[in-house]
């Protein structure tokens, strides 16, 4: 299975994918007239792992992802998250992301979190997640 094999080329040209979503290779904040604040990141697959079916339900593959701003990491949130794939059928798997962030820079990185960060954080990750299954189904031999 690619997420085995090649997870973290998967993720990358995902990451790299969402960022053209994005309109410059990065993910951007607009801030007040459109002055953009973009950042290239940084994706780790922290491991990967599968796991038998309970009560009837199928095996899962869990893959332990990071990622950070590739430059001023400290000026960007950092987020770890888990995506979970099973199959539902079998021509069709479901893809499930949990994870979180933490905005930087305290307080104020507090106060643009409430204001517009979660927002972005969540299309940001709706972005990596669409493109993550279209990688995989760039990557499946046709039928």
């Amino acid at each position: 299975m690619l997420l085995h094999h090649r997870a973290l080329e998967l993720f990358q040209r995902a990451t790299t994918s969402a960022a053209v979503h994005a309109d410059a290779l990065a993910a951007k904040l607009r801030i007040g007239n459109g002055i953009g604040l973009g950042v290239q990141v940084h994706m780790h697959v922290r491991g990967i792992r599968d796991e038998e079916g309970v009560g009837g339900m199928p095996p899962v593959t869990r893959v332990s992802l990071e990622w950070e701003a590739a430059q001023g990491a400290n000026l960007f949130p950092r987020a770890v998250a888990e995506l979970t794939v099973w199959a539902v059928t079998p021509s069709e798997s479901r893809l499930e992301l949990e994870g979180l962030y933490r905005p930087p820079l305290g307080v104020v990185g507090n106060a643009v979190d409430a204001a517009v960060g979660h927002r972005v954080a969540e299309a940001t990750v709706g972005h990596l997640l669409d493109d993550v299954v279209e990688e995989l189904r760039r990557d499946i031999p046709p039928a």
